[in-house]
């Protein structure tokens, strides 16, 4: 599969390296695919994994993972041309996250007028089918996370059942196991699992964690 990541910050790179283990043709998106920081990673993720303009990357994706900043989201998708993201899978991996330091270890989020980064990215992209996912956990457990207590939980919602089964075949081969918490506007609780996630890692100085949903 042709899979564009739209961002080139640390989960970005993380899922391009991920996806190009899984056998996929990767293209990662950034505003400058020539500069020195950049060519220097891809020399160096031994992936083949190629970058082009945010533009250029949503064109080739087939399948495309959204991860730039929240704040920079509007600005990334109308770069990448909203013509260009139609009838496509968009995995949505994004937090609100103020640029506020967190108070007492907890972050604090943006308000959005939709409710959640999901839903305005929905918004955004009427025509596309956004799959919230991958917002949960550091890029480091992202993929293959190897963890004493069991595989991880991933939590999942979207409105499209289809691109859910299809997001959920991508996360159970990177060694997840996947709840499907519904609908697109689930995303706001998802995206609160990320304060949680981050106030552990703030309050102890330990970020090897993930969720695991206990089912009877």
């Amino acid at each position: 599969m042709k899979v564009g990541i739209l961002g080139s910050g640390a989960v970005g790179k993380a899922l391009a390296i991920a996806f190009a283990s899984e056998g996929n043709e990767v293209t990662l998106g950034t505003r400058d695919p020539n500069a020195e920081k950049i060519t220097e990673w891809l020399s160096k993720s031994g992936g083949g994994i190629k970058a082009a303009t945010f533009e250029d990357t949503a064109k080739f994706g087939e399948l495309i993972v959204l991860c730039p900043l929240y704040r920079a989201i509007d600005d990334v998708i109308n770069l990448a041309g909203k013509a260009n993201l139609e009838g496509k899978i968009i995995i949505d991996t994004t937090n609100p996250i103020a640029e506020e330091p967190p108070v007492n270890g907890v972050l604090k989020y943006v308000k959005v007028e939709e409710g959640s980064a999901g839903e305005h990215v929905q918004n955004m992209l009427p025509s596309s089918h956004v799959v919230k996912a991958f917002n949960s956990v550091g890029n480091a457990f992202m993929y293959k996370p190897n963890f004493e207590e069991g595989m991880p939980t991933m939590f999942i919602c979207g409105n499209s059942d289809d691109a859910k089964k299809t997001v959920t075949g991508i996360l159970e081969a990177f060694g997840f196991d996947v709840v499907d918490s519904g609908g697109i506007e689930a995303s706001n609780a998802l995206e609160g699992l990320c304060i949680i996630w981050c106030a552990r890692g703030f309050k102890e100085g330990q970020w090897a964690h993930a969720f695991k949903l206990l089912k009877k």
